[in-house]
């Protein structure tokens, strides 16, 4: 099974979505499953992952009645609030739905010490009395930090988000891959390779800006612990679908057919516990 583990869809509200910028008004529109079905069949997907854009109980009702009328979308990662005292309910209602599998939180938006503190951590550690898992959505000046919580976190099934965000388009690396070699030793984290265009330079970045990055993430996670993500309709501020899947493609094209069908749905398949699929 070939999957997309990580793209979003929203009907655009500009209040509500005010991280979508003027600079982003390519993606101040609507994007929907009838929208992104065909850019999956073009590329021989079978399915994909919808996570939550925003912070909220309807975005996670919104992804879960679309997941009820579309099969292709396999998976949900919503949002509900890993603080809150109807947590254990909310985790109850949802998860009377097989297609939830996860939750994830902004934690790219959050001060210092938000992710590691206790009422938070004690959210994501429920998690896993629910059987679901949590994306780690941090860039790279949160690493530090991100490890901490990771450690918290043994046996809590986790991936992170967008390799954690490298400052792709300074080609910053060297703060980046001491934490995220640390991270790969903790064999409870598994990381998404989406992501990375739109942390390059949006008009001018070329294939080899990423190689670097992809090729430690493959040396220090492997492919079993890798999954592919577009992150559509993010990734339109820097390219298109067809160009997102091809760079990966092109890079992961020298792997085994074992290696690169971990990495293009094996590896999320197992981990979002898809397998029923």
């Amino acid at each position: 099974m070939r999957l997309d583990a990580h793209q979003h869809f929203w009907q655009f509200d500009p209040l509500r979505d005010a991280w979508i910028t003027e600079e982003m008004a390519v993606i101040q529109r609507d994007f929907l499953p009838e929208d992104l079905q065909p850019l999956l069949e073009d590329k021989g997907i079978d399915g994909c992952v919808a996570v939550q854009a925003d912070q909220s109980l309807a975005e996670t009702d919104f992804l879960l009645s679309l997941a009820n009328k579309h099969d292709f979308i396999r998976g949900v990662v919503g949002w509900v609030d890993l603080r809150s005292d109807q947590l254990s309910a909310d985790l109850e209602r949802y998860t009377e739905q097989v297609v939830f599998k996860g939750v994830r939180h902004i934690l790219q938006a959050e001060p210092d010490d938000f992710m590691t503190d206790l009422a938070f951590m004690a959210g994501v550690k429920k998690l896993a009395d629910f059987g679901l898992t949590y994306d780690v959505l941090v860039h790279q000046g949160q690493l530090e930090e991100t490890l901490q919580f990771i450690d918290q976190l043994p046996e809590m099934p986790l991936v992170v988000d967008h390799i954690a965000k490298p400052q792709i388009k300074e080609a910053s690396f060297d703060h980046w891959a001491k934490y995220m070699k640390a991270i790969a030793e903790r064999k409870h984290v598994t990381v998404k390779l989406s992501g990375l265009v739109t942390e390059a330079d949006w008009k001018n970045w070329k294939r080899e800006d990423f190689t670097p990055y992809i090729d430690f993430c493959l040396e220090h996670f492997g492919p079993e612990r890798l999954m592919y993500g577009s992150d559509w309709p993010v990734c339109l501020l820097a390219g298109s679908y067809s160009g997102i899947y091809d760079l990966l493609q092109s890079h992961i094209s020298q792997l085994s057919d074992t290696e690169q069908g971990h990495i293009m749905g094996g590896t999320a398949a197992k981990f979002y516990s898809l397998s029923q699929y």
